[in-house]
């Protein structure tokens, strides 16, 4: 099973796809989970954190091969849950094309809709808890 959840940082995306990753015994890919990560990698993790220190969204060259490698990887055969990718039309359709030339479309779509409020909320106690850099005032303010 492919599920793509989409909607605004803090909505609650993580949350649902680790629960739903457990019931269904399939990877959760979070797209600023596998940037964060990439950011200790070379000059692509160099590059990638330049974004995310700014609060910015990194761009679709530097996303999409991240995710499609993460794909490739043989614990998304039976699929996966996408957390925060795609996020732009030009990722959806790279995605939709990766899908097709595998073999293994998209099953769910499900978008997540919170008010800006409660989301400003959610990202500040996020940030003290986990200890994110990109979840600050100014930060959360460029992404909503």
């Amino acid at each position: 099973m492919r599920i793509v959840f989409i909607g605004p940082p803090g909505a609650g995306k993580g949350t649902q796809c680790r629960r739903l990753a457990e019931y269904l015994d399939v990877p959760h890919l979070s797209t600023g989970e596998m940037l964060r990560q990439t950011r200790e990698d070379s000059s692509l993790g160099k590059l990638v954190a330049s974004y995310i220190d700014n609060g910015q969204l990194a761009p679709d060259n530097l996303v999409v091969p991240i995710v499609t490698k993460r794909l490739a990887e043989p614990d998304c055969r039976d699929g996966c849950l996408f957390d925060g990718f795609p996020r732009t039309v030009n990722q959806a359709e790279m995605l939709d094309q990766y899908l097709v030339d595998d073999g293994d479309p998209l099953d769910l779509v499900i978008h997540l809709d919170v008010p800006e409020d409660e989301l400003i909320g959610r990202l500040l106690r996020r940030a003290e808890i986990e200890n994110r850099a990109d979840d600050t005032r100014e930060a959360i303010a460029k992404r909503l």
